[in-house]
């Protein structure tokens, strides 16, 4: 890697999620010994504001003015840093002049988005770039979608240990999470369906779990998705859909068509949210699916979006508090089973809410493995998934730094 003034700039250091990212980074590196970094946004103010809420352990935290629509003044930014973690979005409204940038200059990235038809466009727009400058670029890294790729990660090393072969089908289920949202990811949620609405072929791609796998990667396996409430024997449960699945699952399948072993070719994967067993559950998976259709109807009705962004939906810029945040968890359980009948069980739990204050130290330790971990010789320069460029590496610090655990409950 080239000798740049940072090993880590934060894009977008004002949003919402940027000044939990920084916050963290501070607590954990904090200025210049442990890790070079400076915080960058369009506002010299804010940067400023943020500097000093940030506290007199901030003095030494310097500050790049860059614009997410001016190619020049990002340019000048990557040119003084290995990597760039980026949190302006929706991704899909202002995130590809960056990545265009960082691919040219050979820069790392990585970000928060979960705005999969904007990440394929971006592999397909300029994969092949990357891949002869040496940017490795890195989608998905809060939330959406590492508890869940690093997840089946965790399992198929498990898998491979126990039984010598990985696991050819994978469920995730959400077991329990508590959590808010800021107004950052309700306008990506409602963009993306925005977009679908009145677009056929993003809708159908949407509809294709292996979206942002290479075009010759399939699975022989059916590919389940949850779709309605429905009743899961393995965890004797009823299951209600998981807004996230869309993403968690694209990014999942990506690993394995980039990983190879110990994944498998014929894979299946999907997940679900459990509501609970007898009526109960069952009334709470028919809640949550009337609820999540009902959220995405609204969305792309024009009277109704704007009733929730006027008045429901929390503004850009706002979401849970820090002591809300602290107080958010998540609890994941995955089965995996091989074609010869053996089953293993694992579990991820996460500390803080998921979409912000857990997000905020996943994404911050993304870019620390980016900058220190992962060498350009061990993984060259192209578009990649946290599990597959990160691995172990990711896996320690996730559970030393950020508040995760990974284990397994049983296997048979």
């Amino acid at each position: 890697m080239t000798e740049s003034r940072f090993d880590i700039i934060v894009f977008g250091a004002t949003s919402f999620v940027g000044q939990i990212l920084s916050r963290y980074l501070l607590e954990t590196f904090g200025v210049g010994a442990q890790m070079r970094w400076a915080i960058a946004g369009r506002s010299d103010q804010k940067l400023q504001n943020l500097k000093a809420d940030l506290g007199p352990s901030a003095a030494g935290l310097e500050l790049v003015v860059a614009n997410a629509d001016d190619e020049a003044s990002l340019r000048a930014m990557c040119e003084q840093t290995r990597v760039v973690i980026s949190t302006v979005g929706p991704y899909a409204l202002f995130g590809e002049p960056l990545v265009k940038v960082c691919v040219e200059l050979g820069t790392d990235y990585c970000d928060l988005t979960g705005e999969v038809q904007w990440a394929r466009k971006m592999i397909q727009r300029y994969e092949a770039q990357a891949k002869r400058s040496g940017a490795r670029i890195v989608h998905c890294c809060g939330f959406d979608s590492i508890p869940s790729d690093m997840g089946v990660y965790y399992l198929q090393q498990q898998a491979m240990e126990s039984f010598g072969v990985p696991c050819n089908e994978v469920k995730m289920r959400v077991r329990a999470a508590k959590g808010g949202f800021s107004g950052g990811t309700v306008a990506s949620l409602m963009n993306v369906a925005k977009e679908a609405a009145s677009n056929p072929a993003l809708r159908k791609e949407l509809a294709n779990p292996f979206s942002l796998c290479p075009p010759e990667h399939r699975s022989k396996r059916r590919q389940p998705n949850v779709k309605s409430a429905e009743y899961d024997t393995d965890f004797n449960c009823w299951l209600a859909p998981f807004v996230m699945a869309t993403v968690n699952t694209r990014v999942v399948h990506r690993s394995n068509a980039l990983q190879g072993a110990p994944y498998s070719r014929d894979f299946s994967y999907d997940e679900a949210m459990m509501t609970g067993k007898g009526i109960k559950g069952r009334l709470s998976a028919y809640g949550v699916t009337a609820a999540l259709g009902g959220f995405l109807v609204a969305s792309v009705v024009k009277p109704s979006r704007w009733a929730l962004e006027r008045f429901v939906v929390p503004k850009p810029g706002e979401g849970p508090s820090r002591k809300a945040q602290e107080k958010g968890f998540y609890d994941l359980r995955f089965i995996g089973k091989t074609d010869d009948g053996r089953t293993l069980r694992t579990k991820v739990t996460g500390d803080g809410d998921p979409g912000y204050g857990s997000t905020g130290k996943m994404l911050g330790q993304a870019g620390a493995c980016l900058a220190f971990d992962v060498s350009k010789e061990e993984r060259a320069g192209g578009f990649w998934t946290p599990a597959s460029i990160f691995g172990e590496h990711l896996l320690g610090r996730l559970r030393k730094y950020s508040g995760l655990t990974f284990e397994v409950l049983d296997e048979r």
